[in-house]
C-alpha cells in the first residue's frame, strides 16, 4: 500500500510516538484510537494475554511520567479522565497487539505503525551517520584552520622588541674634528 492508500497516514502515527525511558513508545489510548476500539477494550485484551507483553514490550507510566505527558499536551485528566496510569507499547509490543486484537483493521494499522517505526529508525540512523561525517569534517578542517589561524596570528602580531642597534654612517653631531666636545 502506498502512503496515499494507507489506512492511517504515517505522519499521524509518527505524531503519537513518544519517547519514555529511552524507548519509542505509543500510548494505549492513541493505539485504541488508531485501531478504532475503546482504550479499556485494548487494555482488557492485553491483560488477558499478559504473558505476550514482557517489560520490554509494554510498561505502565509512572505518576511523574504521566504528569510530564499531561504538561506536554496541556490537558487535564481530573474530571472524567483516566482512572489509571496509561500503558505504553514499544515497537515489539505494538507488533504483538495485532495478534491479541485479531481484527483486519488491527492488522492493517499495525503494518502502518511498523512502517512508521522503521521510518523513524532510518531517520535516526541517517542523522547519526550525518553527525559522524560532520565530526570528521570538523576535525579535518579544524587542523587546516588551525594552520590558517596560526599564520594570521603571526602576520598580525606586533614585531618583537629588538635591542636598539647602532646606526652606521656619519652623524654630524657626533663628529669630532680636533676639538673636544
Amino acid at each position: 500500500m502506498s502512503d496515499e492508500q494507507a489506512l492511517v497516514p504515517v505522519e499521524r502515527i509518527e505524531a503519537v510516538i513518544h519517547v519514555f525511558r529511552g524507548e519509542r513508545v505509543m500510548l494505549d489510548s492513541d493505539l485504541a484510537q488508531l485501531y478504532e476500539v475503546e482504550t479499556k477494550v485494548l487494555v482488557r485484551s492485553v491483560r488477558r494475554h499478559a504473558e505476550r507483553f514482557p517489560a520490554d514490550f509494554m510498561f505502565q507510566l509512572t505518576n511523574e511520567e504521566f504528569d510530564r505527558l499531561r504538561c506536554q499536551f496541556g490537558t487535564s485528566y481530573t474530571r472524567g479522565g483516566r482512572r489509571y496510569l496509561p500503558y505504553v507499547f514499544t515497537e515489539h509490543g505494538v507488533a504483538m497487539l495485532s495478534s491479541v486484537l485479531n481484527s483486519p483493521r488491527a492488522i492493517e494499522v499495525n503494518i502502518e505503525i511498523m512502517r512508521a517505526f522503521v521510518r523513524l529508525r532510518n531517520a535516526a540512523a541517517s542523522s547519526e551517520a550525518l553527525s559522524r561525517r560532520v565530526d570528521v569534517l570538523e576535525q579535518q578542517y579544524d587542523r587546516q584552520f588551525e594552520l590558517v589561524f596560526d599564520a594570521i596570528d603571526r602576520l598580525t602580531a606586533p614585531p618583537p622588541l629588538q635591542p636598539e642597534k647602532r646606526k652606521l654612517g656619519f652623524r654630524e653631531d657626533q663628529a669630532v674634528y680636533g676639538r673636544e666636545r
